[in-house]
């Protein structure tokens, strides 16, 4: 696989908040599209996709860099080739179930080779256990009943870009995030095999991904879980990807997916599990990686003398999917529809709501019903416009413990996690 990229290590900040100007420069291109031929139900929005800019970017007007990877939608936005990192912008997000090709990348080392036999790709179960297993991936399949489940996989710093000022790190909007078919061996019943020992208290995660530097003696991620977290039976040891072998890119032939939670914990090129006695510590692990403070500290301040806790639960969130950012509408459209997805790492979603004025008002979304747990909801709503114009449409969510997404985003931290500021679109009727 070859990334090929116009400008990799150049990717630009990108903007914070709507970008007005370019917003109605790329909408009056969408109404020199519609006039060209580009049909639209009257009286009903239909998305007219321009080359919409999420609405939610921080920082200045610096358009995406150019992305391209093989096998991978063109659509979606490079933010890095070392590691290699792409997200999915949220029209792109608009599948019930998120194509492999339009799936985010989130790499923290060197993606290596695709494996040459991937039934032989092996696992090994050590540490803290009464019983160590070696096991092959065929091995896996014929000892274990494999299980499919449409989950959540999402990154830690999901939402980065909406803080103020910018925090280290990719400058993720919302498409860090996507809801696949995933299909493995529930990782508890693999564990119950190792006969886990009492002491065991923490798991540690290793991967054949080389790090960045090429030193063999560096893991370029070993993060780990409490063994409670461990022992949910969504957590599962996955080979396949909506219905096909697991992609080398998103880790195959064998990964971790461990839902709810950071997606650092769902390591991919999986070969060892170690149980230990203790918190892991290893890459990614210790200092603020994956950690929030648990006092608010000063925006842009380095934390110093605060104590940090291990990020574990995302947060709540929903995003808009249709129409897409930067969609213009011809005169006198008054029904908009909108389509989207919610979210909220191990708290179910109690409802999503949307808005057309700054959230003075808001009306609420239909929730289609879950597949599983950890599933996302897919969301529906239709808003009367009250005239022609410009219209900007937030949307959010709230879980049944009564946590709601805010306005910005809120508990500023150095390396950017738990942004999930609300999602906005804009769009220009007439």
């Amino acid at each position: 696989m070859t990334l090929k990229s116009d400008d990799a290590t150049a990717i630009p900040r990108r903007p914070t908040g709507l970008d007005r100007r370019g917003f109605l420069a790329r909408a009056g291109l969408a109404g020199a599209a519609l006039g060209a031929g580009g049909a639209m139900t009257p009286g009903t929005v239909q998305a007219q996709e321009t080359k919409p800019a999420e609405a939610s970017k921080p920082g200045g007007t610096a358009e995406p860099a150019a992305f391209a990877y093989e096998g991978k939608d063109a659509g979606l936005t490079g933010l890095g080739d070392r590691p290699l990192v792409a997200e999915t912008p949220a029209h792109l997000l608009d599948d019930d179930t998120t194509p492999i090709t339009k799936f985010f990348i989130r790499c923290n080392g060197q993606v290596p080779e695709p494996a040459a036999d991937r039934e032989t790709w092996s696992l090994t179960i050590d540490g803290e256990v009464e019983a160590p297993l070696v096991l092959s991936l065929k091995e896996l399949k014929d000892r274990f009943k494999p299980v499919t489940y449409r989950m959540v996989l999402e990154c830690g710093g999901n939402g980065r870009s909406s803080f103020q000022p910018p925090a280290r790190g990719n400058q993720w909007t919302n498409g860090g995030a996507g809801c696949a078919e995933w299909t493995g061996i529930p990782l508890n019943a693999v564990l119950q095999a190792a006969k886990v020992k009492p002491s065991a208290r923490y798991t540690a995660h290793h991967g054949a991904d080389p790090h960045l530097s090429g030193d063999a003696k560096k893991d370029s991620l070993s993060r780990g879980m409490p063994v409670a977290k461990a022992m949910d039976a969504h957590n599962l040891l996955v080979f396949a990807m909506n219905g096909e072998p697991l992609p080398t890119i998103h880790g195959g032939p064998l990964r971790l997916v461990v839902p709810g939670w950071p997606g650092s914990l769902s390591h991919k090129w999986l070969t060892r599990i170690t149980l230990r006695d203790r918190e892991h510590d290893g890459q990614g692990m210790t200092g603020h990686s994956y950690r929030l403070p648990e006092r608010p500290l000063v925006p842009g301040s380095k934390g110093d003398g605060v104590p940090f806790r291990i990020l574990e639960s995302m947060p709540v969130r929903a995003v808009t999917t249709s129409p897409a950012n930067g969609t213009r509408l011809p005169a006198g459209a008054r029904d908009l529809d909108l389509r989207g997805a919610a979210w909220g790492g191990e708290v179910p979603i109690a409802r999503v709501e949307v808005s057309i004025d700054g959230g003075q008002t808001w009306t609420e979304a239909a929730l289609a019903p879950l597949k599983n747990r950890y599933d996302w909801h897919r969301w529906t709503a239709r808003l009367t416009l009250p005239s022609d114009g410009y219209y900007e449409i937030f949307a959010r969510a709230t879980d049944v413990s009564g946590r709601t997404q805010p306005t910005l985003a809120t508990n500023w931290n150095p390396q950017g996690y738990g942004g999930n500021a609300q999602h906005r679109i804009a769009i220009l009727v007439g």
